[in-house]
């Protein structure tokens, strides 16, 4: 599936089959501008047109999707995944998406470190977790550490710190 995740659906809301959604994204106002989407469990997957999308004060969404008129309906959808295709994500600007890095190439001065897996969040900068014939190695996500990132390449250039690899 080349989708991402962008919300997760709670519960239904109302007596119109409205579903309120936990939105997974640093920009809950995206949901206005969507026209469907993707509600997903793993094993059902449906995609669904927006009629109508608004967000509380608490930045939590909420959707009138076509074909759940009520809550009952709306119900079946408790725990959902909220997905969209790739191609309808935003660009950034000098920043990427996390799936976006997961499977780039890291190098060091053309040297192969391995492919970065993952990104762990943690309160100060995120860590690109690269495994590689070194094994795991964790590097920080700092401009002074990453040089450079070519998305179309799946390449990520690195300076490591001193010691890092010790």
């Amino acid at each position: 599936m080349d989708t991402v995740v962008v919300g997760e659906v709670l519960k239904p809301h109302g007596v119109k089959g409205e579903i309120k959604i936990y939105p997974l994204t640093d920009n809950a106002l995206r949901f206005k501008k969507l026209k469907k989407v993707i509600l997903s469990n793993g094993e059902i997957s449906s995609e669904l047109r927006i009629q109508r999308a608004r967000i509380d004060h608490k930045e939590m969404v909420f959707l009138k999707l076509e074909g759940i008129d009520t809550p009952e309906e709306a119900e079946k959808y408790r725990g959902f995944q909220v997905r969209i295709n790739k191609s309808e994500v935003p660009p950034l600007r000098d920043r990427w998406y996390y799936f976006e890095l997961e499977g780039m190439k890291v190098y060091e001065n053309d040297v192969l470190l391995g492919t970065l897996v993952s990104v762990l969040e943690t309160g100060a900068n995120d860590i690109y977790l690269v495994r590689g014939d070194r094994g795991e190695i964790c590097i920080p996500a700092l401009k002074s550490v990453v040089k450079k990132v070519d998305v179309p390449a799946k390449r990520m250039d690195v300076i490591l710190p001193p010691g890092l690899l010790d």
